[in-house]
């Protein structure tokens, strides 16, 4: 019995090495003096100085945050309008609408960038940053409206009921109890929806214009040309701003969730 109790204990090794041993190499390689990424030739900042020299990979850094948080917050609108709209209707054709939206997310992004250019190229739209966040709004939707639509099916019903009793409004209990209790999966809708724009490369590749790169596509054309340690340093500092984000995330919910216990209490 106690062999087999290691046996969860070594998967979970495994696995773990197998996701993050690449990434602890990639952050290894961003200190390589040597151009050559599978040659160690000793500790240097040299590629992290050339990476903040580039001025073309920033460009394509801040397009790839604009298209982001534009799509995203479109996609927020969009998204939470509908789900909310469509919690509140029933006919015989809801069911197939609900999986219509939800379309672009399971539909092969060389598909899906393909519809786009074709689309496009329809309306004789200029391809560029407006092409961009178009696509990018399009397949965003579906990661907002399906969390909030799962959080909307969750709640209960007489929270409205009793705000509507006390004298409120539809749009006062929409504002001052739904919104409210929906919001977290708006915000979680909205950075799983801006986690696949930021890191999206096929559609990008299909609606973008010569003039307009994001970071995906720059990074990829200079993997194809060949991978130097500065796309390792790159890697690395999205990385480390990843974690920072995660970590401040968990301290303000845990201080929340204190508030919470402490009110409670009280």
């Amino acid at each position: 019995m106690k062999n087999r109790t290691k046996w969860p204990s070594v998967y979970l090794a495994v696995l773990m090495a197998l996701m993050y041993l690449p990434i602890l190499l990639v952050i290894i390689y961003s200190f390589n003096e040597s151009k050559i990424t599978s040659v160690w030739g000793g500790f240097s900042l040299r590629w992290y100085t050339e990476l903040f020299r580039d001025r073309t990979m920033f460009e394509a850094l801040l397009n790839s945050l604009f298209v982001g948080v534009v799509s995203c917050f479109l996609a927020a609108l969009i998204g939470t309008f509908g789900a909310v709209g469509m919690s509140k209707v029933s006919f015989r054709s809801k069911g197939v609408i609900e999986y219509a939206s939800q379309l672009p997310m399971m539909i092969p992004e060389i598909v899906l960038g393909m519809v786009f250019l074709t689309y496009f190229s329809l309306l004789r739209l200029p391809f560029g940053m407006i092409t961009l966040i178009i696509a990018h709004t399009a397949f965003c939707i579906p990661y907002v409206y399906m969390e909030v639509k799962a959080r909307l099916v969750g709640l209960d019903p007489s929270y409205v009921e009793a705000a509507k009793d006390l004298g409120a409004s539809e749009i006062r209990a929409f504002f001052d109890i739904i919104f409210p209790l929906m919001l977290p999966a708006v915000a979680s809708g909205v950075l799983l929806a801006f986690a696949m724009s930021f890191d999206d490369v096929i559609i990008s590749v299909f609606v973008t214009g010569v003039d307009v790169n994001t970071l995906p596509i720059k990074v990829y054309s200079q993997v194809k040309t060949g991978v130097t340690p500065k796309i390792n340093a790159l890697c690395t500092l999205m990385f480390a701003i990843t974690v920072i984000v995660i970590v401040i995330f968990n301290i303000i919910r845990r201080k929340n969730d204190v508030k919470t216990l402490e009110n409670k209490d009280l």
